[in-house]
């Protein structure tokens, strides 16, 4: 069963950072951040995407879902598409599709949740953005943090964040598209 849901269908305008490049990177281990550990809260609400998620019968994951939903879509207005499980929801993968609007432009952003892992589910997300600037002034400019690593074959550059982290750089045209991946376990 695949749903649709749109910030406005269902009442509340999901927020999207100022700056894309900057708010992509949280800090797994803080508090502050929106991805930090089941337990401490981030805010007091909990956001559509996680409702429906529970509406659907995941239960393991909502804590992480809501941690990712709070970060990929915090400052803006977001689109989501939820790939939900038939049956057995909460022993299920379930995943997520996003349009971002971001100011000036727009991202794609997916996220996927399985059941098991640390605080009872691994999970995954990307972020895709195309940038109007070469590959190398965006290695430069919007992930100074992270360091070059290898092509995985001729034109994609790697550059490396921690272990679970990596930022895939493609040119596109005159521009670059970012794909960044993190797992968070």
């Amino acid at each position: 069963m695949y749903q649709v849901f749109s910030a406005r269908r269902i009442g509340v305008a999901l927020l999207i950072a100022a700056s894309w490049a900057q708010a992509q990177t949280p800090n797994v281990a803080s508090a502050s951040s929106p991805l930090s550990p089941p337990g401490v809260p981030s805010a007091p609400a909990v956001n559509p995407v996680t409702q429906a998620a529970a509406q659907a019968g995941v239960r393991a994951c909502l804590p992480r879902i809501d941690q990712f939903m709070r970060f990929l879509s915090s400052g803006g207005q977001t689109g989501v598409f939820l790939f939900t499980p038939p049956a057995q929801a909460d022993q299920r993968l379930f995943s997520t599709s996003m349009e971002v609007l971001v100011p000036g432009g727009q991202a794609y952003a997916s996220s996927s949740f399985a059941p098991g892992g640390t605080d009872g589910c691994g999970a995954l997300y990307e972020t895709v953005s195309w940038w109007p600037n070469n590959c190398t002034d965006v290695a430069r400019q919007a992930f100074p943090q992270l360091s070059s690593g290898n092509k995985l074959a001729r034109n994609i550059q790697v550059l490396n964040g921690s272990d679970t982290l990596r930022v895939f750089l493609m040119p596109a045209g005159a521009g670059c598209v970012s794909i960044k991946k993190e797992v968070v376990f």
